[in-house]
């Protein structure tokens, strides 16, 4: 049997579940007229109702993911396939200048991921700024 039925049927059997302690820890709560008396109904019925509910909901969103991504997760297929028309990937190198945002107040290498990929990276020339504590540059 395929995972995304597996996941499909128990969300749907821990909602099912859940649902129905639901409504009979309500029935319960609803009749009790002191509050002392409801919190056997909540402890028992109501919040572990609730967290069948939400656990359901995970389970057939998982089963909904796998089933619309056509199974290829189940086969071992790549999910995805860089198109030919996207030129490759190549990350920044810490070789150049410590660069900084306009307005920044910290120096940054200019592979830091807070700095890498932004066109406004300029470099810090003769200015004094404190270090980024991410990329920790030698200024």
């Amino acid at each position: 049997m395929p995972t995304s039925r597996l996941l499909w049927w128990g969300g749907l059997a821990a909602a099912a579940a859940g649902a129905v302690l639901s409504v009979i820890g309500w029935y319960g709560v609803s009749g009790e007229r002191f509050a002392e008396r409801q919190i056997p109904y909540l402890a028992s019925c109501t919040v572990p109702g609730a967290a069948l509910l939400v656990a359901g909901a995970v389970l057939l969103a998982a089963a909904g993911r796998m089933a619309g991504a056509g199974g290829r997760e189940e086969a071992g297929a790549p999910a995805a396939v860089p198109s030919a028309d996207v030129p490759p990937f190549e990350p920044p190198s810490s070789d150049g200048p410590v660069v900084c945002v306009p307005g920044g107040t910290l120096a940054h290498r200019p592979d830091c991921p807070l700095v890498a990929g932004k066109p406004e990276a300029e470099p810090v020339g003769d200015r004094v700024l404190d270090p980024c504590p991410v990329c920790e540059p030698q200024v």
